[in-house]
Formats: structure tokens, sequence, C-alpha cells
């Protein structure tokens, strides 16, 4: 019986991500640094510390980060740049002390979470790597579930619970646990029940992904199953069109994607898994289905549409790089549940034109890695965080999600990861095609 000798693994980029990861994920987002005036979450922290760690790498050859272009990374200095122009813009002129301050705050949330991304593109390097992260965000995202899903049943909110040394409760604004219909609406270790369901529908393609995988390879895949449940329940209990929204794209992606004996699996599963959630909480379905089928008169949907008028007139003040980002204060003006419209006040047509196409950079990297690839799992996982980005690009027409710290580090940690992705993909065509010229030579 021989035994299979098993290398320690170095700390490297990808063990900074999951440490990452964890802080933004596991640590309730309502806890900040206590010692300091501004909010800073620890993950923001921590993301600031890889921005200043990319820096560095970037000056030697040795610390094997990527290097060279890569389009997820071009976009994303392209909108860094967009930020840092309108900020310069905005504080040359004079503004009033509060939006003034929430500007400050606002250029050091936006760079942290642009580091993210940066550093994981050119951080995670193998599919190896890459592997390990992925499940580390399926496993945190159910996690996250699991707290939500006992605030949604039972009424306790295990979050409340955590104190760490350091840190002090930030209030949101929201309360845990308000109803919509009949039901609580969770938050898990989120601020906002949009943003939990967020998370959760953005882990649904990654826990299909993997029970697939572990089935064909013969190994334990329970735990996964366990993961699929935990996020999907938690995404239909969020009680949140994004939510929902962000699911169905997600299964678009897998029709599209996966082979057909899988497709059908995949539809049997989830029919049966979204009637059995049906039949076990009485009245989920009807909460759910009339949030669409009374859409035109939800008191929700017309606040958010309500304010289109005054929208456009300060869109008109500063058309090209807006009034500064941060500056459209709720609390002073109104609020507005439509990033991309936010985007265009704040940071005006530059700024929107750059967020969209880093959405659509980091779309067209994962396609590409599908194209090039020859390994399914890689190109299963590029379909997850293909669904994961769209999911990302919906949420940001159905509220504004850069105001929300957990989702914002979601979806900018998933762009990282496609064009990580892609580096991979592009390594393992070149690795091929010279191995396939070494066998011709020899031959």
């Amino acid at each position: 019986m021989t035994e299979r000798l098993r290398t320690k693994q170095r700390a490297d980029g990808a063990t900074l991500v999951c440490v990452y990861l964890l802080a933004l994920l596991i640590i309730p987002a309502r806890l900040v640094l206590s010692f300091v005036p501004m909010t800073l979450p620890p993950a923001l922290v921590v993301a600031l510390l890889l921005g200043v760690l990319w820096l560095a790498t970037q000056m030697v050859d040795t610390l094997g980060m990527g290097k060279g272009r890569n389009i997820v990374r071009t976009a994303v200095a392209l909108y860094l740049a967009s930020h840092l122009a309108t900020y310069g813009v905005a504080t040359r002129r004079w503004l009033p002390i509060d939006e003034l301050t929430v500007a400050d705050s606002s250029i050091i949330r936006i760079v942290a979470s642009l580091s993210v991304a940066v550093f994981i593109c050119d951080a995670v390097r193998t599919r190896e790597r890459l592997d390990k992260v992925l499940k580390l965000i399926l496993t945190c995202s159910a996690v996250i579930a699991f707290v939500g899903l006992t605030q949604f049943g039972l009424g306790i909110d295990l979050a409340g619970y955590v104190s760490l040394p350091g840190l002090r409760a930030q209030e949101n604004g929201y309360a845990v646990m308000e109803t919509r219909s009949i039901f609580r609406r969770p938050t898990g270790t989120t601020n906002h029940p949009i943003e939990f369901g967020l998370i959760c529908a953005m882990a649904v393609p990654l826990g299909t992904h993997y029970v697939f995988k572990a089935r064909d390879e013969g190994t334990p895949h329970v735990r996964w199953l366990v993961c699929l449940a935990l996020v999907g329940l938690g995404a239909m209990t969020a009680l949140s069109r994004t939510a929902i929204l962000g699911m169905v794209v997600a299964g678009v992606v897998m029709i599209i994607t996966l082979p057909r004996k899988r497709k059908v699996t995949a539809l049997v599963v989830g029919g049966g898994f979204f009637l059995g959630a049906s039949l076990v909480v009485p009245g989920l379905f009807g909460t759910l289905r009339g949030m669409f089928s009374n859409i035109e008169d939800d008191p929700s949907v017309k606040a958010r549409t309500a304010d289109y008028a005054a929208a456009g007139e300060q869109i008109d003040q500063n058309p090209l790089l807006g009034r500064g980002f941060g500056t459209f204060l709720p609390t002073k003006y109104t609020i507005l549940d439509n990033q991309f419209l936010l985007t265009l006040i704040e940071n005006g047509y530059l700024g929107l034109f750059a967020l969209i196409g880093m959405f659509l950079a980091a779309g067209f990297a994962v396609v590409r890695v599908r194209m090039i690839s020859r390994d399914d799992h890689l190109r299963g996982l590029a379909a997850c965080v293909l669904s994961a980005v769209l999911a990302g690009g919906i949420a940001a027409i159905t509220f504004d999600l850069l105001g929300f710290s957990v989702a914002t580090g979601m979806v900018f940690a998933m762009i990282g990861l496609s064009g990580a992705m892609l580096r991979i993909a592009r390594l393992e065509a070149a690795q091929t095609r010279q191995n396939a010229k070494s066998a011709e030579g020899t031959g």
C-alpha cells in the first residue's frame, strides 16, 4: 500500500486573499475599528495592506506575482483613474464639510476595493490556488447563509453576539430582522437583506459546480451539497429581487454552459429544491411571486423611480466627472437604489463608462477562459465567476451596490478572479503548446 506524500503549501498571494475574504465575510459588517475616527472595517484595512503589497511586488521579479498586460487589470486601472480625476475636481471646488468628509473616506474605500481586485488578478497564479480561494468563498457564504437562516427561522441574531477586541459596533440605519409580508428579512453577517441575498446568490453556481465535480471524482460531496442548500435557501429567504434575479442569471448561465446530462439534473434538483422550500416555509412562494407580480404598485419600486427627475438635474450640473464620489448623501438629498445612476451623478459619464467597462472586461475575461482552456474544471469555474459578475452588474441596477461593504468587496473579488483565471488559462495554453512542440522535436 503506497502512501501519498503531501508537501506543505507555503503561504502565498492566495493565502493573503483568503485572509481578506475571512475578514470580509465572517466578521460581522457592523464591526469597525474602534481606535480610528472614520468607519474602517477590518476587511478594508486588509485590502489597503494588499494594495501596498501589490505595489511593492511590482518593483521586483522574485515574489511570484503576475506581470504583463491583463484586460481586467487595465479596466480596473481606468476605473481608478476616473475616481482620482473626480476626487481632484470635486475637492478643488468648495464642498460642504459633511460632503468633503465623506468624499475623503469614500476615496479610501474605493481604492481599497480596487486594490483587492488588482492583487487577486496578479497573486492567484495556479488552478489549485484558484480552487482554494473559490472553495473558501463558497464555505464562507454558507456560514453567512446559516446565520441568516437562524435569523429568518428563529429570530436569533448570532452575528449580534460577536464581539472582538479593538472593534466597535457601527449602526448602519437598518434594524436586523425587519419584516416583509409575514417573514423576517435576514442579514447574516452583512448590513442589509439585499446584500445578504446577493452574496448567497453569487455562491449558488459555485455550490452546484463543486457538487458535480465531487460526484464525478467519487469524493465526498455532502459538504458541498449542504453549502449549496444553505446559500440557495439563503438567497430565497432574503426576500430580495436582487437575489432572485441573481439566481435566475446563475440558472441561465448553467443551462448554457453545463453538459446536457447535467442540465437536466440541475433543472430537476433546482425545481425540487424550490418546491421543497415552498412547502417547508408556507407562504414563501406567494411572497416571492408578489414581489414581481405587483411590481408596478410596490412602494419600494415607486420610491426608487420618483427621484429620477431630481437626479437628472444633478447630472446636468457636472456631466463629465460628476459632483464627487460619496457626496450625494442620502440623508441630505435622497436615496438612489441604482448604482449606475448614482455613479452618473457622483462620477459623471467618464466614471459610468469606466464602471460598465470593468464589468464588461471581467465578463470578456471569463468567456475567453472558456474559449482557450481545455480543462473542464477551469471552464466550469469560469462559468461560476461569469454568473457572479453578471449578478453584480444586475445588483448595480437594483440598489446602490458601492454603498455596501460586503457586496462591494465580493464583486471586486470576483472581478479580480476573472483576471486571475485569464492569466492561468493563457499560461496553461502556452505550456501545452510548448509541450506539443517539444514532443514533435523529439519525435
